[in-house]
């Protein structure tokens, strides 16, 4: 989020009327102040203003407390800005004139210390308001983690300044995202792609939001197509991709992005990844897909590993006597005797009474 902070406004002179009415004396003081602090002579702001008095409850008090929470801030000591000038605009004897940019540096002051609940307060109703005020609201929900109040107000913002920063298509994408909003993250990408059409992250990311959308096959469209430009991601980034649907609870839109890239030869289809490539489709309940998978590893490797998931797949498919191959091979490759013998006897006694309902159903 760019700063919103660009300048601080010193904002010490006070209205005509203001002026016609304080104590000379407080106003000499104000003066004397506000002129040091634009020489950048601190300490003769502070003597000015220490000098001045004035009574409890007074105009005069709270103009002071007003001058010394800008020279607080001036100094960088921004809490004690913070807490001067909120006395000063609680008092209610600031003039009508300036109380509205008062209140809106007291709401920066309180950005900048992240009191974000207090900022939302201070600026009030978004109805209405100009761009800089968007920004701090938008920023001051963000602050509170309250994304679904801050989208709205960063999409105004971006629909009012078609060139604003990326970093607020950035914040749209990602809020978007933690609300599951995929496509709509999707939709803000594609802007940021369409700026940085050369930045492998941004074809990535787009990806990502593609498949998390369940759009598997659009996903792995969008990296063939960033490879046909010549973009080049890694293989750990790739990797990634399949693993975030599995941690997002999406196997089969995993298998199915993870399949095609190992076909399109993005990437390299090793032993590691065809065993995920099987769990996920296993994960998916596509347990024919999954078996196939298993099978070939297991021909290749001999494992009994491997052979044990081949039994377990096909009887979980009821397919009893490729199960009971299967449990044959993986005793021959040294698999737990005892874990075999359970399972067998299951298998067989399934077999069993398969056979005799056939049988009977042809009398």
């Amino acid at each position: 989020m760019p700063r919103l902070l660009l300048m601080i406004s010193l904002l010490f002179a006070v209205s005509a009327h203001a002026a016609q009415s304080i104590d000379p004396s407080v106003f000499k003081a104000l003066e004397r102040a506000q002129s040091a602090q634009e020489k950048g002579d601190y300490g003769a702001a502070h003597r000015a203003l220490k000098q001045a008095e004035a009574k409890p409850g007074s105009a005069e008090e709270a103009l002071l407390w007003r001058s010394r929470a800008y020279l607080a801030w001036a100094e960088g000591n921004n809490h004690q800005a913070l807490e001067l000038l909120d006395k000063a605009i609680a008092s209610g004897k600031l003039d009508e004139t300036i109380l509205p940019n008062e209140r809106l540096n007291l709401a920066k002051l309180n950005l900048i210390e992240r009191r974000y609940a207090k900022v939302i307060s201070l600026l009030g109703s978004p109805a209405n308001t100009n761009e800089e005020v968007l920004q701090m609201l938008v920023q001051a929900y963000q602050g509170l983690g309250q994304h679904a109040k801050a989208l709205p107000l960063a999409e105004r913002y971006v629909q009012a300044n078609p060139n604003a920063a990326d970093t607020w298509l950035q914040f749209l994408v990602g809020g978007n995202a933690e609300l599951k909003r995929y496509e709509t993250a999707e939709r803000w990408q594609s802007r940021l792609l369409a700026r940085h059409p050369d930045q492998a992250k941004s074809w990535r990311q787009l990806a990502g939001l593609q498949q998390m959308a369940g759009n598997d096959d659009k996903a792995l469209a969008t990296l063939r197509a960033a490879h046909a430009k010549g973009l080049r991601f890694s293989e750990a980034e790739l990797d990634n991709l399949v693993l975030l649907a599995g941690a997002a609870g999406q196997p089969w839109q995993g298998a199915k992005l993870l399949q095609g890239m190992l076909k399109s030869g993005l990437l390299a289809s090793d032993a590691k990844r065809r065993e995920r490539l099987g769990m996920l489709w296993w994960q998916a309940r596509e347990r024919s897909e999954a078996a196939q998978i298993y099978r070939d590893l297991a021909a290749q490797s001999g494992s009994a590993t491997f052979w044990l998931n081949v039994a377990q797949l096909e009887l979980e498919q009821t397919h009893w006597q490729a199960g009971l191959d299967a449990l044959k091979q993986a005793e021959r490759a040294g698999a737990e005797r005892r874990k075999v013998r359970s399972w067998r006897e299951w298998a067989e006694g399934e077999l069993s009474f398969e056979r005799q309902r056939q049988v009977a159903s042809t009398r």
